[in-house]
């Protein structure tokens, strides 16, 4: 039996390595400018080209690298950060395993200039493939100039699978906030396409938040603080009342790293229990300092899932420091009656007794005697005892009661109208024809309480559900999924034949996004055109919205606009059809009628014949149901006894 197991060319082994480590352009950055970090750089600058598929370059003013040290830093496993295995459980450093350039050089076209600051000449290293093409001495500043050409040409099927422009950039601007957002003390830039994205200038974690996610954050911020032995805490989360539903900035770093950490999440909304909605995002923004030998950064090819040794006792000091934060800072409503800058109430001083009060009156009025207009004869006077009359206003009698005179006559001459019940309805089939050619009889509901309202053909319950009668028993919609499901089909076919009606509005509303969304937001700018949103690109993230679609006045079209790119960045997709779908549904949602809202007969009956014209009727577009009927004798069954 001939031999099977060989060993595979290093040109293979670094493909499979570069499958965990380069999965999209936003992973050569992460790697490079993690690299430079470590280097000690003080300035970075990132530049990429068709968002990083055709160029990206790194170029860092850190500590370089000697002619053997550039030409070895592109072998496996080849790295300065660690010498023995006991040296994983003391890690300080972003990278350590040596396992980015050589990956890097094994899917893409690079070439290295990088110079040591002891040094005059530079070493210059071309490698394409893991092939080494060239090296050679070059005059070049102090640090490292890296340029990746063409990623994954080597590997067409892998490069067939990265996604499209926009969606690959905003990637790429996540990877670089989450860098900056930890290094605050570093200098950074990106452009894209020679177009200047980022210019990040060296200052204090709030400042290069506001710098990053824009300034109107800074009032929302309230500072966490927290040293304990087995754990810093330190940060910044928001105040209840930010609290949305989506795209809130949620960031844990750990010794100058981002994780992801599902517990340490539920700890933060823990803290906020009782203060936010169900369902709703807070933003935060929480650093982490703990012994490195109590963690595992090793469990995850990209390094961002971290294992803690006291993961339950970091949570109550996590959970803790934001009540602290939330009860110090006032954002939990509270009264303190012992505070000593208690608002000034004057109080009422008074000098002495007050006076007494005095008493006005005529000394010349005499109720007795007689008044020159006093009028005497036929009870039209009021005399007194001695004879004498006081004057009085003359009523006009006849034309007090001649009112009511002639609302009687008026009353005998109108015939009377006999009384209708309170209630009356009928039940008729409102989606099946008959042959019949005389409509069912009349039958009249009564109940103590009104719940039901008088609608001809269909009744409406509670506000919220329509119900009407049919073939086979009694059938119940809700209105608000009926509407959903109505106005997404109508939305898609605007969207699809581009025939969305715009309404301008009077004063354009402004729209202020991080550099991440605002890429997003121009991948389906044409999309949201076609809907009927007008917006216009002021630059430096800020988009004025000059017109929103006809039929959605009264909704706020920033928050509007912000849930469409905030689904879009949730699903991730980048083909057409799907961001139509996702346009489509959440305006549907944000215009459909609500629960509680009193429909007249005529548009119960416009909404229930536009639902059974839709194609799929019984569900809403994200499969909730919309309708179920009672069948006639699953009724007859409540009324046997």
């Amino acid at each position: 039996m001939s031999d099977i197991i060989h060993l595979l060319p290093d040109s293979v082994a670094n493909q499979i390595a570069a499958g965990e480590v380069i999965q999209r352009p936003a992973s050569v950055i992460k790697e490079l400018v993690e690299n430079a970090i470590d280097a000690d750089a003080r300035s970075i600058h990132v530049l990429v080209t068709d968002a990083g598929k055709t160029a990206i370059q790194v170029i860092d003013d850190g500590k370089g690298m000697s002619a053997t040290d550039a030409r070895l830093s592109f072998e496996r496993h080849a790295t300065s950060k660690i010498r023995e295995a006991a040296d994983l459980f003391a890690l300080r450093t972003m990278g350590f395993r040596g396992e980015a350039l050589a990956s890097i050089a094994a899917v893409a076209q690079v070439e290295l200039k990088t110079r040591p600051e002891n040094e005059e000449l530079g070493t210059k290293i071309v490698i394409a493939g893991s092939h080494v093409e060239s090296q050679e001495a070059v005059s070049c500043p102090r640090g490292s100039n890296f340029s990746i050409n063409n990623l994954f040409f080597n590997i067409p099927a892998r490069r067939k699978f990265l996604k499209a422009n926009s969606t690959e950039l905003s990637n790429i601007l996540t990877e670089f906030e989450r860098i900056a957002l930890v290094h605050p003390e570093v200098a950074f830039s990106l452009y894209s396409n020679d177009s200047e994205l980022f210019n990040l200038q060296p200052a204090n974690l709030r400042q290069r938040i506001l710098a990053i996610f824009g300034k109107k954050l800074n009032q929302q911020l309230l500072t966490v603080e927290v040293n304990t032995t087995m754990v810093q805490v330190s940060g910044f989360v928001a105040k209840p009342e930010t609290a949305r539903k989506k795209g809130a900035h949620q960031y844990f770093f750990v010794n100058g790293r981002y994780m992801r950490h599902p517990y340490f999440h539920k700890a933060v909304m823990d803290a906020y229990e009782h203060l936010i909605p169900t369902g709703e995002q807070l933003s935060y923004f929480l650093y982490f300092e703990v012994d490195p030998g109590n963690i595992d950064v090793n469990i995850h090819p990209t390094k961002t899932e971290i294992k803690f040794e006291n993961e339950q006792a970091i949570w109550q000091i996590l959970s803790a420091s934001i009540k602290e934060s939330l009860g110090k800072f006032n954002a939990v409503p509270s009264i303190d009656f012992d505070t000593e800058d208690m608002p000034y109430i004057p109080s009422f001083e008074q000098e002495g007794l007050p006076p007494p009060p005095t008493v006005h009156y005529n000394s010349d009025f005499n109720p007795f005697k007689p008044s020159s207009d006093a009028y005497r004869g036929d009870g039209d006077s009021m005399s007194s005892s001695g004879g004498s009359s006081y004057s009085r206003s003359k009523v006009d009698w006849e034309d007090l009661y001649g009112g009511l005179e002639k609302a009687s006559k008026l009353n005998r001459l109108q015939p009377e109208q006999p009384e209708e019940p309170l209630f009356e309805t009928t039940f008729q089939a409102s989606f099946e024809t008959t042959t019949e050619p005389e409509a069912p009889a009349a039958t009249t509901l009564y109940t103590g309480e009104p719940v039901v309202e008088k609608s001809g053909q269909h009744l409406q319950f509670k506000g919220r559900f329509i119900l009407t009668s049919v073939k086979s028993g009694l059938m119940l919609i809700d209105q608000h999924r009926a509407h959903i499901r109505v106005l997404y089909d109508r939305y898609t076919i605007q969207l699809s034949q581009k025939q969305g009606v715009s309404q301008g509005v009077l004063f354009p509303e402004i729209l202020q996004l991080p550099a991440s969304e605002a890429a997003v937001l121009e991948s389906i700018m044409n999309e949201l055109a076609a809907v009927g949103f007008d917006l216009s690109n002021l630059g430096g993230g800020s988009y004025a919205i000059n017109g929103i679609p006809s039929g959605v006045e009264g909704l706020n079209p920033v928050e509007l606009v912000r849930s469409m790119l905030h689904t879009a960045m949730e699903k991730g997709n980048d083909v057409k059809d799907e961001i139509q779908h996702i346009l489509a549904l959440t305006l549907a949602r944000a215009t459909a009628i609500v629960y509680g809202q009193v429909l007249s007969n005529e548009e119960m009956n416009r909404l229930v014949d536009d639902l059974f014209a839709c194609a799929a009727p019984n569900y809403t577009p994200d499969g909730k149901t919309v309708l179920s009927t009672i069948k006639e004798d699953e009724i007859e069954k409540l009324f046997k006894n």
